[in-house]
Parts: C-alpha cells; sequence; structure tokens
C-alpha cells in the first residue's frame, strides 16, 4: 500500500520555483573525539539510524495525469552514499568559509528523483573542528512526529546508543497502472481529494485568494496589525536563486539578565535584539530611519508540553510584530516590543497552528519553516521577514562521539523576502542563522554582527 502525500505536503512540490527552495536546513559544529570522525564514521552512523526515519529512503512518484496525489516509493536503488556528501575547507578552515560554502550550498535544489534529502560533512575547521549541513524538503514533513535526520544521529552522551538491527528490503515501485488504479481508488473513497488535487496543482491568483480566504479569514479578522500593509523596505525585494548565510552566537545567560532587570521574557529580548540589529542596519545603508520606522516580523512561537524532555512540542502561535527599528534607547525598544507581545497574548491576536499550516505552510514539526509560494504572495502586505526563535536543549548532544558545539538554523526565504533571521538556543548558547538573497543581501555578515552589537548594547544597561 502506497503512502500519499497530503494536500499541503504536495503544495511544496509544486509552489517550488527557481528563487524559492522549498527546503529547510541546519548548520552544526562538532568538536570530534581522539579517534576523529570522518565521512566514513557518518555514513555509517546514518546507515545504523536510517531505519529510525523510513521517509529517508522514500522518494515521490507522481500520478500519471496529476489524477491525484503524488505517492511515496521506496527507492529500490537508494544509495546512502548519494545523500551524504563530504566537502573540506582550505586550511585553515575559516567561518568565512565555512558560511560561503552554507549558502552555495543551501541554494541549490534537491533533486527530485531521489528522496528528497542531503547532509554533507564539512572538513578542515580551524580547531580539528568538523562541519555537518543538512538539507530537508518540507514535503518530507508529514507530521507533528516527523524527525529529521541530523536529530537522529544525535545522542546525549559520547557512547552511541544501540538501535534495532535494520533488515529493510525496499518494496517494488508501483507501475503507472497501479498508480491509476489506487488514485481512482482513493477518489472514490475521499472524493474531496479531487478538489485538493486540483488546488494544489493549480497555481493562479483566483486559487491562492479564494484558498487564503478560506483559511486566513481569522487570521486577518483577529489580527489587529494587518489592518495596515507592511512598511516598505529594503527587505522586501525580488530575489534570485543564490544564497549567503551569516552567523551570529551570543550567550543564553545575556538574555536572562537583560529579561530579569528590565522585565518581559527571553522571546522579548531576543526580538529587541533584532530590531537594534536593523536599526544598525539600516542605517549602515543610508536608510532614512526616523522615530516612527517599523520593520513587521512574523514571530512563530513554539509552545512546549510539560515532560517533553527537550524535544519539540506540537502547538505553534504566530505573531504579527511591528519592531520599534526607529527607537534609539536599547531599553525603550525592548519595552515596546514586551508591550507588544503582551497585547497579543492578552488579546488572543495569534494565529493557531492550523491555520498557520493551511497559510503559509508553516509546519510545527520543523517550526524554523516558511512558508509555500500560496503565502509568500502576500508577504510583501504581511510582514518584512520572518523571525523565528526555537529552544534547544541546554545540554551537550554528541555524534558518534564527537560534540556538537554549535547548531545555526536555515530558514528559508519566501518570495519577496531578501532575509530571513532563525535562532535556536542550546547548551547555554543562542545561535542565529541569517539566510539571504546573495545579490540583495551582500552586507548579511554586518547584520549578523549587529546582532551581537545590539546584544552587548542590553547586557551594557544591566548593573554590573
Amino acid at each position: 500500500m502506497t503512502d500519499r502525500l497530503s494536500p499541503l505536503d504536495v503544495s511544496f512540490l509544486y509552489m517550488e520555483t527557481p528563487t524559492t527552495a522549498m527546503h529547510v536546513g541546519g548548520v552544526a559544529v562538532f568538536q570530534p573525539p581522539e579517534e576523529g570522525f570522518d565521512y566514513d564514521r557518518l555514513v555509517e552512523l546514518i546507515s545504523q539510524r536510517i531505519a529510525l526515519v523510513p521517509r529517508y529512503r522514500q522518494k515521490v512518484r507522481l500520478i500519471p495525469g496529476r489524477l491525484a496525489n503524488p505517492v511515496w516509493v521506496d527507492d529500490e536503488d537508494f544509495d546512502v552514499t548519494y545523500h551524504v556528501r563530504r566537502s573540506a575547507l582550505p586550511k585553515p578552515g575559516t567561518d568565512a568559509q565555512l558560511r560561503d560554502l552554507v549558502g552555495r550550498l543551501q541554494g541549490r535544489q534537491l533533486d527530485r528523483s531521489r528522496p528528497l534529502w542531503e547532509i554533507y560533512l564539512v572538513e578542515g575547521l580551524e580547531g580539528g573542528r568538523v562541519g555537518v549541513i543538512t538539507k530537508t524538503h518540507h514535503a518530507m514533513v508529514d507530521g507533528v512526529s516527523a524527525v529529521d535526520i541530523g536529530t537522529v544521529i544525535l545522542d546525549l552522551t559520547p557512547e552511541p546508543r544501540e538501535v534495532p538491527e535494520d533488515d529493510w528490503q525496499p518494496r517494488r515501485e508501483p507501475g503507472a497502472a497501479a498508480l491509476m488504479v489506487g488514485a481512482v481508488s482513493d477518489l472514490v473513497k475521499r472524493p474531496t481529494q479531487a478538489i485538493d488535487t486540483a488546488r494544489a496543482a493549480v497555481v493562479d491568483a483566483r486559487a491562492t485568494v479564494g484558498k487564503v480566504a478560506g483559511v486566513a479569514g481569522g487570521v486577518v479578522s483577529s489580527v489587529a496589525t494587518i489592518a495596515r500593509p507592511a512598511p516598505d523596505s529594503p527587505l522586501n525585494v525580488r530575489i534570485g536563486g543564490q544564497r549567503r548565510f551569516g552567523m551570529a552566537r551570543t550567550e543564553l545567560d545575556d538574555y536572562k539578565r537583560v529579561r530579569k532587570v528590565h522585565g518581559g521574557t527571553v522571546n522579548d529580548v531576543v526580538l529587541a535584539v533584532v530590531a537594534g540589529a536593523l536599526r544598525s542596519w539600516l542605517m549602515t545603508r543610508g536608510e532614512p530611519v526616523t522615530p516612527a520606522t517599523t520593520i513587521r516580523a512574523m514571530v512563530p512561537v513554539s509552545v512546549r508540553t510539560d515532560g517533553n524532555d527537550g524535544q519539540l512540542g506540537n502547538r505553534v502561535s504566530s505573531y504579527f510584530v511591528d519592531l520599534p527599528v526607529g527607537e534609539a534607547n536599547a531599553v525603550m525598544r525592548l519595552h515596546q516590543v514586551s508591550f507588544a507581545m503582551r497585547g497579543h497574548k492578552d488579546s488572543g491576536e495569534s494565529v493557531g497552528a492550523d491555520a498557520l499550516v493551511a497559510l503559509s505552510g508553516f509546519a510545527p514539526p520543523t517550526l524554523h519553516s516558511l512558508g509555500a509560494r500560496v503565502a509568500s504572495s502576500f508577504t510583501r502586505r504581511l510582514f518584512n521577514l520572518v523571525v523565528t526563535n526555537v529552544p534547544g536543549p541546554q545540554f551537550p548532544l554528541y555524534a558518534a562521539g564527537a560534540r556538537m558545539l554549535e547548531m545555526y538554523p536555515v530558514v528559508p526565504l519566501a518570495k519577496g523576502q531578501a532575509v530571513s533571521i532563525g535562532l535556536t538556543s542550546y547548551d547555554g548558547g543562542v545561535y542565529y542563522g541569517l539566510n539571504a538573497d546573495r545579490d540583495a543581501m551582500p552586507d548579511i555578515d554586518v547584520l549578523a554582527g549587529l546582532l551581537e552589537e545590539s546584544l552587548a548594547e542590553l547586557v551594557g544597561t544591566v548593573p554590573g
């Protein structure tokens, strides 16, 4: 029996364009153990663990005539070494070289004739470190229990955990006739599937508007901010297919110290830091900045449930926040952000998880993902950029004995958005990943550095 893609999952395939790749990614930096950590060890580790994520040995098969949504089928020629790749930086491999490599790799779309994921081992980093870069297509995310390949290779201790022996044997790929019979059978059982398939396969203005009106009516009516268009910003431009990547490292304790003295939440401090960095960045570009200048951020917020032991929960809220980049005082920026966030929470003006998934493809399991093209057509009106903040475990993780030192998310760009900002807290650090259009953001490293400076400005207001 084949597993059919949901309308949401298949929309990421139909709506992908050369300038809007629909994959999420991540960058992790590891310190290898004394015995080392090389490509062969990574291949062995993934081969041992891939049974925990069966989807990673399946590929998408389209139905003739698009009579129904595509199905997942086992890849009979699955080759783990095609998906696990290696790269090396010229020694000594600098962080700048790593960032450049990440941008180039993330700009390339995944091969649809194979399982939709890639993972790269990057050797040659300074200090004997190695990097791991992951790419996973949105269509792979099929529910709140979805797990990423980069997650299953991690352990709580340097000693790898035992996993069941893998005895996988691929099922024979169904032929065109069998796919047609299965499609007809599903349409008989679920006649609404035909409507969903047509909506996903046909992308035009009327279908897009109709879909948004149907699933996002509550969003527009409940979020007062949406009544006003997002402000004009150099963050919203026509983008190409190539990317740049920026990184910023900060300490979680600094955010907690600022919060303790000035109030609000850690997420409020994060947004105030982003606001301060954007303010300085606009000034470096000679853009006009007045006391009334704002930049609207879409801020997805993950909600954990008790007892999850560091795993992501399955609830998401999202707020549209006008960041006060025109405010010169760092503490006042924080107070204004805190006030805005409290107002959203108190009034219930948030986008619920189900509506957010239907509107923009933001799937709770990935949390750092950003919408499909059906939503990106509206981003110029709704918001200027996305800022995702996903709490991670505050203890070290390991891959085959190699300790993970840092982890940076790569949040894909929607149409018309020059940069997205994702951050993850991990083992006492807060790591920003800035995914940007290569032509629109040649100064992405400037913005990344200004994030660190913006936090330092806030920390400077805390009594010693």
